[in-house]
């Protein structure tokens, strides 16, 4: 097949969600011709990231480091908040310690060290940024005080940095092709990659390049690799986001010999609500997710409690609770609140598409769930009566906590005895799998002899590595878009 120099890229990139348009970005910046790869139609585009809250997690010294990435903040606005700190060794322990001492030493430092400069650069580029007043925040003591490593998103969340991301793509000479799905890589007789084969509308075609960065999402919505790799059930539970991550990428670069790394049977998946669709709505985005559990309980359809829900913080538990929940019965949760609580529930639990009940009593409640009256009327009882004195605090580990029960809940405990009580029903909603690609600090994706592939480099979902079983909320658009910086950087140095 004869291609002209038109049709000939220094990088392409497969994907076109957060990490795969920060690539681009970083590539094109290096004076790079880059090409993206969306398999999705233009409509549908933007992978994961257009599902998310658009939050980052990321390591700062304190205001200076915020309004640098917010110049537009007032004076009056500085002084009602406190930002606190969230250095990088904090950074660094949180994320070894939610994914249990597992994740690769090399890629937590690269995230957390380079995750503040790519905040900044993303600023520089034109991503615009806001406080998370909505997510992260409570009032305390005249303050608004943030929690949890979390204090800024992108302004429209998920959709507004994705639309974002494609306007400034657009903006840098990007071309994008929708509806075409990467099929394989090619190489020269050196392993070198020298082109990717895609099919397009019009068919199959092969476009020479330099270099390509995979950046197309892990196999979330690959209800036959969920099963293979997560184990029986996973086929049944509920995709958050894009059904178009189902793994392409991760194979692609498999059949030519790139080493798989990570956890392959874990996965971030959370409270969903019960009746959402199979995958992502756009209009809904991520308010199907039901995160303000740490403040009341959760059972499942014969009234009992199964996880502690105030462990941590919700941005260190959200992630791990939905593989909890597919393991209940007929694979549904109810979280319950009363009065006392209902103003700290995040605006998720008041959209039109909810799956909720009010009722004066717990019996009532109980059939108005379908769960079981006995059942839950004697897991509340007990419960209350197991709940310590202390200050009730939702912006800190308030230590507040029960005795004599399993599980226990360790912070936030509060007797549910304030009629009217709210119930919503949930399920496990996935959001992205942790196996995948192995990589190194340049991003180079590694053979199966640990010898980088030339030309080839990874960023996003589709690596491994870096979360196991859990993960700190926010960490997950943060790596993305550090590696995606990354891998789009080096991509273009390695062929100009």
């Amino acid at each position: 097949m004869n291609m002209t120099d038109q049709n000939t890229f220094d990088v392409v990139v497969v994907g076109a969600g957060s990490a795969a348009l920060n690539a681009a970005l970083s590539a094109s910046e290096k004076g790079a011709k880059v090409l993206v790869i969306e398999k999705a139609p233009e409509h549908l585009r933007g992978g994961n990231s257009y599902f998310t809250g658009g939050l980052f997690r990321f390591s700062y010294q304190g205001i200076d480091d915020i309004t640098n990435l917010l110049p537009d903040m007032g004076e009056e606005e500085v002084n009602k908040i406190d930002v606190g700190s969230y250095n990088n060794s904090e950074y660094y322990s949180d994320v070894m310690r939610i994914c249990e001492g597992l994740s690769d030493p090399d890629l937590v430092q690269t995230l957390v060290s380079e995750s503040y400069p790519t905040m900044d650069w993303m600023r520089k580029q034109g991503v615009p940024w806001i406080l998370a007043y909505g997510r992260q925040a409570f009032e305390h003591d005249g303050k608004i005080r943030f929690w949890g490593g979390l204090i800024v998103e992108a302004v429209g969340g998920g959709k507004g940095l994705s639309d974002r991301l494609f306007e400034l793509c657009a903006q840098n000479g990007v071309i994008i092709r929708y509806s075409t799905a990467a099929n394989s890589l090619e190489t020269d007789r050196t392993g070198k990659i020298n082109g990717i084969r895609i099919k397009g509308p019009s068919g199959y075609e092969i476009v020479p390049c330099k270099s390509v960065v995979l950046a197309c999402g892990g196999f979330e919505a690959s209800s036959e690799m969920r099963t293979r790799y997560l184990g029986p059930g996973w086929e049944l539970a509920k995709v958050r986001g894009t059904q178009f991550n189902t793994g392409d990428g991760i194979n692609m670069a498999m059949d030519i010999g790139a080493q798989s790394h990570g956890h392959w049977s874990g996965c971030h998946a959370v409270a969903w609500d019960l009746n959402a669709p199979a995958y992502g709505d756009r209009n809904v985005a991520d308010l199907f997710q039901k995160h303000s559990y740490p403040f009341g309980l959760i059972v499942n359809v014969d009234g009992k409690r199964f996880v502690d829900e105030g462990a941590d913080f919700r941005n260190y538990t959200y992630a791990k609770y939905g593989r909890e929940i597919l393991k209940q019965p007929q694979r549904a949760a109810f979280q319950i609140f009363d009065q006392k609580t209902k103003h700290l529930l995040r605006d998720e639990y008041f959209i039109q598409q909810v799956t909720s009940v009010e009722a004066n009593t717990i019996e009532q409640l109980a059939n108005n769930l379908g769960v079981d009256e006995e059942g839950l009327s004697k897991t509340v009882e007990t419960y209350n009566a197991s709940v310590v004195d202390g200050e009730f605090n939702p912006t800190k580990l308030d230590g507040k906590h029960t005795v004599g029960i399993n599980p226990p809940k360790s912070n936030w405990a509060q007797k549910l005895d304030t009629p009217p009580y709210l119930g919503y029903a949930v399920t496990c909603g996935i959001t992205f799998t942790f196996g995948g690609l192995k990589i190194d600090k340049q991003c180079q994706v590694r053979d199966t002899s640990d010898i980088p592939i030339p030309g080839l480099y990874a960023a996003g979902e589709l690596t491994g590595g870096i979360f196991y079983n859990n993960y700190p909320g926010g960490a997950g658009l943060m790596a993305g878009a550090v590696f995606g910086r990354i891998a789009g950087n080096n991509a273009a140095e390695s062929v100009l």
